[in-house]
């Protein structure tokens, strides 16, 4: 028990000195959780690129919000609720993308008929994604937070530290940049990608 309140006081002080902005405090957290989380992602993804990747998200959020740790409550049990909440997400990103191929296929089946026809749908959805590629970093993350994983504004805002109205200037100004390149480089415009995307 005696060893418990040695290691709580030390994780409580490693928590103040990361609120504080201390780095070293924030490395010393890091490895102290990092290969435990790691195989729990591990087991929970089943891929070592993914695990990574959210691992790395887990860690990167906490940095950012370092601010709103509590050093009264458990830090383990804080980052292993963001891993798993960044799972989650993943699993839903998944089913949402999957949801849009399978559209894409039946909009495919039903309304393309021929070759030439199954080019354009593939040359316009190739430009839609090239055109996203060409917004500024900050604007394209918000656009694909919002198109791709469905997140709110408010979600969006939190996320990324920034105010609703900010996000809501990317969206409008993505849109507006994505049908001026797209009306630009393709003669016809799928109505099916204004509806899903802009």
């Amino acid at each position: 028990m005696g060893a418990d309140r040695l290691i709580d006081k030390e994780e409580r002080r490693l928590l103040e000195k990361l609120i504080g902005g201390d780095a070293d405090s924030f490395t010393t957290l890091y490895y102290r959780y990092g290969h435990r989380l790691h195989a729990h992602l591990l087991r929970m993804v089943k891929s070592e690129e993914i695990a990574r990747e959210i691992f790395q998200d887990v860690f990167m959020k906490i940095w950012e919000q370092r601010k709103r740790l509590d050093p009264e409550k458990s830090f383990g049990a804080f980052v292993y609720r963001i891993a798993e909440n960044k799972v989650y997400d993943h699993f839903r990103k998944l089913a949402r993308e999957k949801r849009m191929s399978d559209d894409l296929a039946l909009e495919s089946a039903t309304s393309h008929t021929d070759t030439e026809n199954e080019l354009v749908y593939q040359e316009n959805y190739r430009l839609l994604h090239n055109g996203i590629g060409m917004l500024p970093p900050i604007r394209q993350q918000v656009y694909l937070l919002c198109k791709i994983e469905g997140r709110s504004y408010e979600e969006i805002a939190i996320l990324l530290g920034i105010s609703t109205a900010t996000v809501n200037d990317h969206i409008v100004k993505a849109n507006r940049y994505l049908k001026n390149y797209l009306s630009k480089h393709s003669d016809i415009l799928l109505g099916w990608f204004v509806w899903l995307w802009l």
